[in-house]
């Protein structure tokens, strides 16, 4: 027999919601296979079997919380003796074979090759990558976790619950998820402020958003210090976000609006989450946006060549994205207040910087991997590490401490060849960066004896959404000034040998 049990997804957070069972009791479940689907206040993850067997016992039902290392589920098998295996720690259990890592296309976002494909996305919308276009990621910072624990109707007759499963504690002894107990804390709600309509009595989250919306409350909580390395707490979607959830007359309304020629897609955990952190976003951060026309000839003289010998060395393409990342920490360097927090009555500005590169989940949903410390890297190893972590979110195995602690985040949708993109901020940064569409077009270039002639040369736009509280559009426009000038005049020849 081996229990699986609750792994640590990161180390910060201490339990974890299931969101889902890939198996029921009584099937047969394969080492390395998926068994549930586990949601945290950070990161959902497919968790894999680290033992096969048959699964006899469910002890923690979809919806319901378990603190990290709680037993959730028995695999029988016909070794002798018992073992207790962590679901989060295949390696550590029997021999296993090893399981090769998903391929990723390009760099791990978007290959630059026209034979390649689409790789990332952006905050406001997914992106993929052909010719010469920017590849693109996509961003999103925190997960969805589902609130709604099923429950006896009537108590007596329950079996009692295994001590390991705790759905979470609230006023007067009521259930509550990690999910509904930050949004009651965000918007300074009492538990029994909010009617549950939950199965056995449970407060679910379109209950909270629906007293938050009846309430006119919206808005975010006062904007507060988020120390580095911490993700900061979302709030409520709008009530389009949540009417599929259960919202007051969403079942109504959907029903009435529904006929032969229409569908209903239920929100996904993902979707109803970015659709909080975005409203969150705008709510919180006086948006401001500005942007600059940039000629990347010069990075088209040392990527063309070096492509080929990048892919065999490092085994990603070389897109536009690493070298735009790259010229993004020096330009930081130089203007750090776009790599900072505002904080109470104050600007806290980080000293290095953990970039985000936003990644889109198959058109499902968007997740931003941080790259920590990416102010201590050059332009292949960022390649490589922006490679790796899209490659890790789409496999749904990256861990909570991949996606916290973002200073600073870049988004690219041009791989559609957008010519000019907003992005909403991802909270509680102060900036993001948008890299639009790779075009050739016809520009005036300096001749050696003087005077202009024409030339074709790729060309694209370089946005940066800014929240005018940290800074003014003088320094946001004289950061992009700066970033421009990197991309244009480096010989970036050097960072390829």
């Amino acid at each position: 027999m081996a229990d699986i049990t609750m792994p640590q997804l990161g180390e910060t957070v201490t339990e974890g919601t299931i969101t889902r069972w890939a198996k029921k009791v009584g099937d047969t479940v394969e080492e390395d296979e998926v068994i549930f689907e586990v949601s945290t206040d950070k990161v959902d993850s497919e968790v894999p079997s680290p033992v096969g067997g048959i699964l006899t016992e469910i002890l923690v039902q979809e919806g319901e919380t378990a603190d990290v290392g709680a037993r959730l589920a028995v695999i029988s098998d016909t070794g002798a003796g018992d073992t207790v295996v962590s679901a989060g720690a295949a390696e550590a259990a029997a021999p296993q074979a090893d399981t090769p890592e998903p391929g990723v296309a390009g760099n791990g976002v978007a290959p630059a090759d026209a034979d390649a494909t689409h790789e990332a996305v952006a905050a406001t919308g997914s992106a993929g990558a052909t010719g010469s276009v920017p590849e693109q990621e996509e961003v999103v910072d925190e997960h969805d976790a589902s609130v709604a624990v099923p429950a006896p109707a009537n108590a007596s007759e329950s079996a009692p619950a295994p001590p390991a499963a705790r759905p979470g504690g609230g006023a007067q002894g009521r259930v509550l998820s990690p999910v509904v107990r930050r949004l009651l804390n965000e918007h300074g709600l009492r538990p029994d402020e909010v009617p549950a309509t939950g199965a056995g009595g449970r407060i679910t989250r379109a209950d909270v958003l629906a007293v938050i919306d009846q309430r006119g409350a919206g808005g975010p909580a006062r904007a507060a210090s988020v120390p580095p390395g911490r993700t900061a707490p979302v709030a409520a979607p709008p009530p389009a976000a949540h009417a599929a959830t259960g919202g007051n007359g969403s079942a109504a309304a959907t029903a009435e609006r529904l006929s032969g020629h229409d569908e209903s897609v239920p929100f996904s955990n993902i979707r109803r989450r970015t659709a909080e952190h975005m409203r969150r976003s705008l709510d919180t951060s006086a948006h401001t946006l500005v942007v600059v026309e940039v000629d990347y000839e010069a990075v088209e003289k040392a990527r063309l060549p070096a492509r080929a010998r990048f892919k065999e060395e490092e085994g990603i393409g070389l897109s536009y994205l690493p070298f735009i990342a790259r010229a993004v920490v020096d330009a930081i360097h130089d203007f750090p207040h776009v790599n900072a927090t505002v904080g109470d009555d104050e600007l806290i500005v980080h000293h290095y910087v953990n970039l985000g590169v936003a990644v889109d989940l198959a058109h499902e949903g968007l997740i931003v991997p941080v790259v920590h410390d990416a102010d201590d890297i050059r332009l292949r190893a960022l390649a490589r590490q922006v490679a790796e972590l899209a490659a890790k979110a789409r496999a749904k195995k990256l861990s909570a401490d991949e996606i916290s602690g973002g200073t600073f985040t870049i988004t690219n949708p041009g791989g559609y060849g957008t010519f000019l993109t907003a992005p909403i901020i991802s909270q509680p940064q102060v900036a993001i960066l948008s890299t639009d569409g790779v075009k050739p077009k016809p520009v005036a270039v300096a001749l050696p004896g003087g005077g202009y002639g024409v030339a074709v040369h790729p060309i694209g736009n370089l946005a940066i959404s800014f929240d005018h509280r940290a800074f003014d559009g003088a320094y946001a426009s004289a950061f992009l000034a700066r970033l421009r000038e990197i991309v244009e005049t480096r010989d970036w020849s050097e960072e390829l040998a």
